[in-house]
């Protein structure tokens, strides 16, 4: 299979009749804006639940049934139902469920690429979860409808479409910001944050406003989720110690990390593992 065809191959997930899961890397043109992009549909009845622990991913969410009930560091009420929506990053677990009837697309962007795509404030996105009108406005109404009517998941080649049109008249990611996430990406989230201001001639305060309107949280916190995942990354070796991997993430003691775990995940670095 040639390489671009293997690297565009979707691959298929399904779980006893329950549910179906189709996930698909982006086009080369769209790579460092979009992660990816997935399509999800219950196919029995039930009562999911999940849990998705802090990341760098803001999703684009687009429903075409049954809405989901979702809670930003906590179990989702009855006024927690969201159908299509954005939402921006947060520092904390967002608990997740549905009840057999839902089905969605859903396009994964990267901090910087969800900042060109929206073309508005990541911090109107923060902590939150916008509904597509409001994010989108008509062209979301469009989306919607056009992903409606087509079959399957022919609804991966529209949405990435959409992405690329858009972004035709998106501005570019300031050079400064780009340069000082990717250091911080870059060093695991260990990188001095008064260094990088320093480097750029700006104040703390000044850096943490620009991040803000770029990615919606500032340089400290992106380096706490930055820690968290590669943490989360190195306890899935074999053989993986607490201690170590406190110490190699660059956390005070084993209990800093189990503190940061349980902001995070909402859970102990040992139910984490369970998981």
């Amino acid at each position: 299979m040639p390489i671009e065809m293997q690297r565009r191959k979707e691959q298929d997930r399904s779980v006893a009749g329950r549910f179906e899961m189709r996930r698909r890397l982006p086009d080369p043109a769209l790579e460092g804006i979009v992660s990816d992009i997935c399509g999800y549909r219950e196919t029995a009845p039930g009562h999911f639940h999940n849990i998705e622990y802090a990341s760098l991913t803001v999703p684009l969410v687009i429903s075409f049934a049954e809405p989901f009930a979702i809670g930003l560091g906590k179990t989702p009420g009855d006024n927690d139902r969201f159908a299509s929506f954005a939402a921006g990053l947060f520092a904390g677990p967002v608990l997740i469920e549905s009840f057999g009837a839902a089905c969605c697309v859903q396009v994964n962007f990267t901090p910087l690429g969800a900042r060109r795509f929206f073309q508005l404030p990541m911090s109107e996105l923060t902590d939150s979860m916008v509904v597509l009108d409001d994010v989108l406005g008509t062209e979301g109404v469009a989306l919607r409808e056009r992903l409606g009517n087509a079959p399957d998941w022919t609804r991966f080649d529209i949405a990435e479409a959409f992405v690329a049109a858009r972004l035709t008249s998106a501005a570019q990611t300031p050079l400064e910001i780009a340069w000082a996430y990717d250091r911080i990406i870059a060093s695991g989230g260990r990188t001095r944050i008064a260094s990088l201001a320093e480097r750029l001639g700006w104040s703390r305060k000044h850096l943490a406003g620009k991040f803000s309107d770029a990615i919606g949280i500032g340089p400290k916190t992106l380096s706490r989720i930055v820690r968290f995942n590669r943490a989360l990354g190195l306890s899935k070796q074999p053989a993986a110690h607490w201690a170590d991997i406190a110490a190699d993430c660059g956390y005070a003691d084993q209990a800093h990390l189990v503190r940061e775990f349980r902001d995070l995940a909402g859970e102990t670095p040992t139910a984490v593992s369970a998981r």
